[in-house]
């Protein structure tokens, strides 16, 4: 490797290295902040970086968002495939998602705020538009494995959308304490997929 070569990649590695470092600190501000109170200073602010040099690899707040978003649906995907291989079935899966939700406030927030925003920058729009593709695809796929149905493959996309309607609706219920919002999630997951929201699927055939 030539010495040009060698001193692109440590700075190639450094860029990777400041990224991450900056997606952490907004990830982070998350469990202490609404996404709407975070702005492009809190996360400067957070990863110990001037505002400035966030923009070098960030056009955006929302193009930082959606590398964000991006590394946890890898998480999630690596998730659910080692409960496909470990022979969970559909409702072991509804669950494994909605814990996810749950358990995990950045990344629920984010997957809101892109699905309802419809002013997005066009890079970020684009790219989350391949995200949420790639996301989708990837659920169907799992959703398929569990039992190789092309009805269950073509009625996924409902089936999340519904799990995520169901967080949505329940995750901040007033009254209640995290483990009854919780199990009340759980019960209407459940309730959602044996009552027909995947349409024509026999629960039976997964026990």
């Amino acid at each position: 490797m030539s010495d040009k070569s060698t001193f692109e990649q440590l700075r190639e590695d450094e860029r990777e290295v400041r990224k991450q470092l900056i997606i952490k600190a907004a990830m982070e501000l998350f469990e202490e902040k609404s996404f709407h109170e975070i702005g492009m200073r809190d996360i400067a602010l957070k990863a110990g970086v001037s505002a400035a040099s966030i923009y070098r690899y960030f056009p955006s707040r929302d193009d930082l968002f959606v590398e964000a978003l991006i590394q946890d649906i890898n998480v999630i995907e690596q998730r659910l495939q080692a409960r496909v291989k470990s022979g969970s079935n559909i409702e072991e899966l509804a669950i494994a998602v909605v814990d996810y939700m749950i358990d995990n406030e950045a990344t629920f927030q984010m997957m809101v705020h892109f699905m309802i925003r419809g002013e997005l920058n066009p890079q970020a729009l684009k790219k989350f538009n391949s995200v949420q593709r790639y996301f989708l695809k990837m659920f169907d796929n799992i959703v398929h494995q569990t039992e190789g149905s092309d009805q269950l493959r073509l009625n996924a996309q409902a089936f999340f959308a519904s799990l995520a309607g169901v967080v949505l609706t329940f995750r901040n219920y007033p009254g209640r304490t995290s483990e009854e919002k919780r199990k009340a999630v759980h019960n209407l997951a459940l309730m959602i997929m044996r009552q027909g929201a995947l349409d024509g699927v026999d629960v039976a055939a997964f026990k």
